[in-house]
């Protein structure tokens, strides 16, 4: 089935999954630093204060993450959608509205937890339960919501805060989930699909294979192995798009090329997503993990001895590469290997981690530069990791592959 043909015979469900990664861009850092500045101003708060705030906040979303997750295993994808879409609104009118310190954290708590978290971990859990033959192309796809996201909504956002300020922005934010994005996520997910009548191959791909529980799964250390290279790019990607302004005033690189690697990190990852998540339905997510990390590996290298404009741009683009293989790979890696049954709770726990990288990311490079630790040293510290990891996963993928061997069972 060609790509077009898998879209318009799935389109619902495609939607479904591309809408709930779409919106989920209200609760992550690069929408929520567009009013750093108003917030910090407001409540009178420096630069460290702010982002212990915000790591405070981020860290608590992670932990309530792990426990919640599991309900896309009890509850349909629709009701578990409608419900968080209608908390992530609160949060955004609660972040409007904030008079203390405490409302402020606590709305931030609310966007990580329901923004980043839930809707995120809502539209991978629903790609991975209803679709196995066609599982990389239903991800890479629902992915595009994240891309769309982030190259749409900053300049609408920036737009609307200098007409109207930041409050106001922010519940224009909460309407439009509530006008928009709940009635067509509504729509979209109003009825689960089943990958065994919809898919007839699908009955051989998972005949034979364990349905792992959560607690199985963090008793196996070839998933702790996995998350080494897992947990690499929010940390590292996290902590370089917060500390941009320190980044661009050290390299010397002007706003205007920064915002052009963006644009060329989202046309790649756009690309290489959708070209994984074909290779991903033909072969197996689990021989691509050792791949995911080296693009970013490579790109961390660069940075670390080039400051040029191209060093910058390279970096996006090999940056683009990683996010989008690593997109559709991770997506599909984790009910390939531990089962449907239980993958809400599993992914909850793997989105838990995810939070919590992309929490303590900018609190580590901000410390390090504190300390005056060079970008040099930091940028090849980054690409050693990814190297050091990209290897684990090599390991990984080889014991998972033996797993699913028939003798193994």
């Amino acid at each position: 089935m060609t790509y077009i043909q898998f879209v318009i015979t799935n389109f619902r469900w495609l939607l479904a999954g591309l809408l709930l990664a779409f919106f989920s861009s209200f609760g992550q850092t690069f929408f929520i630093a567009l009013s750093t500045g108003p917030i910090r101003k407001a409540f009178d708060l420096t630069s460290g204060e702010y982002g212990s705030l915000y790591m405070i906040a981020t860290l608590a979303s992670a932990l309530v993450l792990s426990y919640i997750g599991r309900a896309v295993d009890h509850y349909s994808v629709r009701k578990v959608a409608v419900v968080t879409t209608l908390m992530l609104a609160l949060a955004c009118l609660l972040l409007a509205i904030s008079t203390s310190i405490f409302l402020l954290t606590f709305a931030i708590f609310g966007l990580r937890l329901f923004g980043q978290g839930m809707l995120t971990h809502i539209s991978l859990t629903a790609m991975a339960k209803w679709f196995v033959a066609g599982r990389g192309k239903a991800v890479s796809i629902a992915q595009l919501g994240f891309n769309f996201g982030q190259a749409v909504l900053p300049i609408i956002f920036v737009a609307v805060i200098a007409l109207v300020g930041w409050q106001q922005s922010w519940i224009i934010a909460a309407m439009v989930l509530l006008i928009v994005a709940l009635p067509t996520i509504i729509y979209a997910a109003a009825h689960e699909r089943n990958p065994q009548t919809l898919e007839p191959e699908s009955l051989e791909i998972s005949a034979s294979l364990r349905q792992w529980t959560r607690n199985e799964m963090l008793r196996d250390p070839v998933f702790w192995l996995v998350s080494t290279g897992v947990l690499a790019p929010p940390f590292i990607g996290t902590a370089i798009f917060f500390h941009q302004d320190f980044i661009l005033t050290e390299r010397g690189w002007s706003y205007e090329i920064f915002a052009l690697g963006f644009v060329v990190l989202t046309v790649v990852s756009v690309i290489s997503g959708l070209i994984s998540g074909v290779f991903i339905d033909r072969k197996s997510a689990v021989i691509f993990l050792p791949t995911t990390l080296l693009p970013m590996a490579l790109g961390c290298f660069v940075l670390a001895f080039g400051d040029t404009d191209t060093a910058m741009l390279i970096y996006m683009a090999l940056l683009g590469i990683s996010s989008g293989v690593a997109s559709a790979v991770l997506g599909s890696v984790w009910p390939e290997v531990y089962g449907t049954r239980h993958l809400g709770a599993i992914r909850s726990v793997i989105m838990a981690l995810t939070v919590l990288l992309s929490a303590l990311g900018p609190g580590v490079m901000g410390w390090m530069i504190d300390f005056d630790v060079g970008l040099n040293v930091q940028f090849l510290g980054f690409g050693i990791y990814c190297t050091i990891a990209s290897v684990a996963m090599a390991i990984a993928a080889r014991k998972f592959l033996l797993r699913q061997q028939p003798s193994q069972f």
